[in-house]
């Protein structure tokens, strides 16, 4: 019987303890100061939290074919187009390529300009107020269209996003 061999995760690289094999036996505490050493626990790439228990399960289309679901309705401020927020939010394309993640710069939320971004998070950060957050289908004629963002995003490519909008400014 042939042994298949997990390809190792960046998760199981920084974390020593989860990547050993089922004969290895290890103390308890031993397995904890692996973990430490290896920083794991701390300070951690993060992901936008789970979604409220009220969020929307399908998602709704827009007349310029915008696909979104509310993950956490707020009735705080809206923006406007032409306004500013900030926000924080992970991205990726269809095949799941993560091309962008607010939460693992560690720099907090970020701030920005709607009438500065694609079109998409223009329209769809419309539809949700502060302390909202969205999960969000871009289609590539609302993203970067033909041309792509060489070298992430490939041209003609949907776009798909969750975001939290932080404040609304």
């Amino acid at each position: 019987m042939q042994r298949m061999k997990r390809k190792q995760s960046v998760q199981d690289r920084r974390c020593p303890s989860r990547s050993l094999g089922t004969r290895t036996r290890l103390s308890v505490a031993t397995l904890v100061s692996l973990a430490l050493s290896a920083g794991c626990g701390q300070d951690q790439p993060k992901g936008p939290p789970a979604p409220a228990s009220d969020a929307d399960t399908e998602f709704t289309t827009t007349p310029t074919g915008l696909k979104y679901k509310i993950l956490r309705h707020s009735d705080g401020k809206k923006p406007s187009a032409s306004g500013a927020v900030k926000a924080h939010y992970v991205g990726w394309l269809d095949d799941g390529t993560e091309f962008d993640n607010s939460y693992v710069k560690g720099k907090g939320p970020v701030a920005f300009p709607l009438n500065m971004v694609i079109p998409g998070w223009t329209e769809g950060l419309q539809l949700i107020g502060q302390g909202g957050m969205i999960e969000l289908e871009i289609p590539s004629k609302l993203g970067y269209g033909e041309r792509g963002k060489p070298p992430r995003i490939p041209p003609n490519s949907t776009l798909h996003f969750i975001v939290e909008l932080d404040a609304v400014k």
